[in-house]
């Protein structure tokens, strides 16, 4: 069974981050990619451009319905089933994403999906 595990993409990669997989459309702010260390850039995944920049107009408030519209928008999307279907292979799995907010943040919401966790 996959153990997954959630990091900020500024953070420094670690021999136990297993698999890395950076979640976000964007690339990250003021990294290189020479210094930015991941296996695997899934934009595919990340919450439309409508619905992120819906969120960030007000993320305390509106985080509750974001991971109900977010989550609808992974279950109808084929490229998630792929990556799920990928990293169910791999032992250790880090979703890495560039918020600075550690609770709200796409990241999460796919975190729970993976394990099956409930949040909304």
């Amino acid at each position: 069974m996959t153990q997954y595990r959630l990091k900020r993409a500024y953070n420094p990669s670690s021999s136990e981050d297993g698999f890395r997989v950076y979640i976000d459309r964007l690339w990250p702010r003021g990294l290189s990619h020479e210094t930015f260390h991941y296996d695997l850039w899934d934009k595919d995944i990340a919450p439309s451009s409508e619905l992120r920049e819906w969120l960030h107009a007000d993320i305390i408030d509106r985080w509750p319905e974001f991971e109900i519209r977010y989550t609808r928008e992974l279950e109808g999307n084929p490229s998630f089933c792929a990556l799920r279907h990928l990293l169910e292979q791999k032992p250790v799995v880090t979703l890495l994403y560039s918020s600075r907010n550690e609770k709200h943040n796409n990241a999460v919401v796919v975190y729970n999906l993976l394990t099956k966790q409930k949040v909304v």
